[in-house]
């Protein structure tokens, strides 16, 4: 992985005007920010809900092995916002949305990658889920699973991480669907 995903520097600034109406392609501030952290694997698997279709551009991806730090940034998908109309009595429809997030591995002392074109910065993942493997307490390995067989993996010396939305939101048309086949919005 080493010199394939961009290394060190800051995470790019996505402050924009704000808009009074979320419509799809703009985005607003995001009133009701979500900030986990994970200090084991339960903690992981409720990240790991959060984050589930989460579209990520390569070029985002940041790994500064002297700071022993993995960061991500991505656009999840707020599952919690997407709430049926007719359980809310929303007229306009379900409210689907993605939310600028940042996910911060601590603690990594190596990182790999398999199936992820490193070198197309513009490339686009679908991030599935995040897993915890223990492997030598408390320290392990940190899956983040892709579409299409992509992967990275990080060697931790223990599980620590942080999710924290950036606060911006865009708009999404449609909703992920695994059931269907439909694509994500």
């Amino acid at each position: 992985m080493h010199g394939g995903l961009r290394r060190g520097g800051v995470l790019p600034s996505f402050r924009q005007a704000t808009a009074t109406r979320v419509r799809p392609g703009t985005m607003t501030p995001c009133t009701d920010e979500l900030k986990l952290v994970a200090l084991d694997k339960d903690d992981i698997e409720v990240v790991s809900a959060h984050v589930q279709d989460a579209e990520v551009r390569v070029g985002e991806i940041l790994w500064q092995p002297r700071q022993r730090r993995f960061t991500i940034a991505l656009n999840r998908f707020d599952w919690m916002s997407a709430v049926d109309p007719r359980v809310d009595g929303n007229p306009t429809g379900p409210n689907y949305r993605r939310c600028r997030t940042a996910l911060r591995f601590e603690r990594v002392n190596s990182c790999k990658c398999r199936s992820i074109d490193q070198s197309d910065k513009d490339g686009r993942l679908n991030l599935l889920a995040v897993g915890f493997a223990e492997s030598d307490a408390p320290g392990g390995t940190v899956s983040l699973i892709f579409s299409g067989g992509g992967v990275i993996r990080l060697d931790v010396e223990c599980l620590e991480a942080e999710l924290a939305d950036l606060g911006e939101v865009t708009a999404a048309a449609l909703c992920p669907d695994h059931f269907g086949g439909t694509a994500i919005g």
